[in-house]
């Protein structure tokens, strides 16, 4: 009975809480100018998380938000009803086709593709069968048995997926695709919930790779800073601007934090709270009517019964995923001619930074997927003496695997489409980044930053549209110079960004951590997001609004993780025994 009115309650609320931001965006964009995007930007992207709040259907509520972005994006375009009905959903046939091809392109053919999007779905179309056939050929149940020394507890294996995830800091896409499979074998056992892996991995993905020094996320982030020095005269450059700001990422910090405290202590709170007590109590991984990111015949494969377990079949496809990556990029035209002119560059912090600055890193990641994928097979034949046809199941099964991750990309990057096309990301930012105190200033822009990118499911979108923005709003606010206020907003961008890169159900790398863990998605999205929320506030609270008003930068991560450690004591003082997984 309590169920029951639990279930009529949510739905109830959920649809209050979108109608009331949607007559709140309408009151707020009735003061802006009428060249500014129209108030109701903001509805696709509330339809996609509200709809799937209430349904428990992915796929529904994205396709049902990117017709409504085509509806009202065909608002004042045509007379008629039905006229108008038939060029919405024409709008919203684009934007789907136009995530991998522009029809309005006057460009050549073969120039209309977007390469970008086209190669992460390579990425994810390779990387399936190269996990699946590390499954077949017992490589991941081989590094399993490794890990199993060190992950001999719940504890120890949680600890274990985190410095995982902290150890490969390169990539996000590569971070969840390498440390989900490796450490499902090893979780599974130790009877830790799928969701609490999708979140362990999604947690030290973006976070980590937003703050790392050498990144795939540096060469973005410093570009925009770089621009925007210019544009305000400041005389430093982009790295320059990131290292100032670094030690204002109360985010990211405190997420890492968060994780350890997390998981040393056993604790948790909310839906997570309830995925490990079932995990824990019943030995249900998933709940029964969970919706696996990877088809079923994938997410059960077992090693093949005449394999030799080996853990090398599935460490050097692995370490070539990664050492193919790195060497891309000296050996692509940008790389080349700086290894020409300095030869000492790859052995240089600065070397690196530069070069990832340089590269797009997407098709290098292709290219290293396919890489490992050929010495994947290899190994599986030669050191597994796998037969050739469970091989060549495995890859059959690998790409079936795929097709769902895949579409549910395209979907998400549709309604990414329809947030550009209504200036979804604009209005926010006009809206919420009105006149503020210089003290509260950085508190606002990491808020307007979360919503955006939240809301649109892009960090890079979201640094796009407020790093030129907010930032010169900052360096006035500090007297026309570069002062605290500005370092700190510079912080609360980045982070902000991050924020919705890790949490909003429309973010690649949320999708990818439910695909590396095989984890139901909306479950991976409802059980994180109390732990960001949190992590949010605390970046807020302790963070942004005291060091905009002097607090030294040390003291807030120090508060903040020492809060963190009181919370999970206080979970473990007054948790009753009836709850103990």
């Amino acid at each position: 009975m309590v169920e029951s009115g639990k279930s009529r309650i949510l739905p109830a609320a959920t649809v209050a809480v979108a109608l009331a931001i949607c007559v709140v965006a309408y009151l707020a964009g009735r003061r802006l100018p009428p060249e500014a995007p129209p108030w109701y930007g903001v509805v696709p992207p509330l339809l996609a998380v509200s709809l799937a709040m209430v349904t428990n259907r992915l796929f529904l509520s994205l396709i049902a938000a990117v017709l409504a972005g085509g509806l009202l994006s065909a608002v004042g375009e045509c007379s008629g009803l039905f006229y108008g009905l038939a060029q919405g959903l024409l709008h919203g046939g684009k934007f789907v086709v136009e995530t991998l091809y522009d029809v309005d392109s006057r460009e050549p053919l073969v120039e209309r593709f977007d390469v970008s999007n086209l190669l992460i779905l390579s990425f994810v179309v390779l990387i399936m069968p190269m996990i699946s056939v590390m499954l077949v050929g017992g490589g991941l149940q081989g590094v399993a048995n490794w890990l199993v020394r060190f992950a001999r507890s719940v504890r120890s294996t949680k600890l274990v997926t985190m410095a995982a995830g902290l150890a490969i800091f390169i990539d996000d896409y590569a971070n969840t695709m390498i440390v989900g499979p490796t450490l499902r074998p090893v979780t599974d056992r130790q009877r830790v919930s799928r969701e609490k892996l999708a979140f362990l991995v999604d947690a030290t993905a973006a976070p980590v790779a937003g703050i790392a020094l050498v990144s795939t996320w540096i060469g973005y982030e410093v570009g925009l800073l770089g621009d925007v020095a210019q544009s305000l005269g400041i005389d430093k450059g982009g790295y320059q601007l990131f290292f100032d700001a670094l030690g204002f990422r109360f985010y990211c910090f405190g997420m890492i934090a968060f994780v350890f405290f997390n998981s040393y202590s056993g604790e948790d709170f909310g839906p997570m709270a309830a995925a490990e007590r079932r995990a824990r109590r019943h030995g249900k991984l998933l709940d029964d009517d969970a919706t696996v990111m990877t088809s079923e015949s994938m997410a059960s494969a077992q090693p093949h019964p005449a394999a030799r377990i080996h853990a090398a079949v599935a460490i050097v496809p692995m370490l070539t995923l990664l050492g193919v990556f790195l060497a891309l990029f000296w050996l692509v035209r940008e790389g080349r001619l700086l290894l020409a002119s300095d030869p000492s560059a790859i052995l240089r912090l600065a070397g690196w930074r530069e070069v990832f600055g340089a590269v797009s890193s997407i098709p290098l990641l292709a290219w290293a997927a396919a890489t490992a994928l050929l010495v994947a097979l290899a190994l599986a034949k030669a050191v597994a003496r796998v037969p050739i046809a469970p091989l060549v199941r495995s890859l059959v099964v690998g790409l079936k695997g795929a097709l769902l991750p895949v579409t549910v990309l395209i979907l998400a990057w549709s309604l990414k489409g329809t947030c550009d096309k209504l200036g979804t990301g604009e209005f926010l930012a006009n809206v919420l980044a009105g006149a503020i105190p210089p003290l509260l200033f950085p508190g606002l822009v990491f808020t307007v930053a979360a919503l955006t990118s939240f809301a649109t499911g892009t960090s890079y979108g979201t640094m796009a549209i407020l790093i030129p923005t907010a930032i010169p709003v900052a360096f006035q606010l500090d007297g026309g110079v570069y002062g605290l206020v500005t370092m700190v907003s510079i912080g609360a961008v980045l982070d902000g960004a991050i924020f919705g890169d890790h949490c909003s159900p429309i973010s690649d790398t949320t999708i990818m951590s439910s695909i590396g863990s095989s984890c139901d998605h909306l479950a991976h999205v409802r059980t994180q997001m109390p732990y960001s929320l949190v992590v949010a506030a605390f970046a807020l609270c302790v963070g942004y609004l005291p060091a905009a008003a002097g607090l030294p930068r040390w003291l807030s991560h120090l508060t903040a993780a020492t809060l963190f450690g009181l919370l999970f004591l206080g979970l473990r003082v007054v948790r009753s025994p009836k709850d103990t997984p």
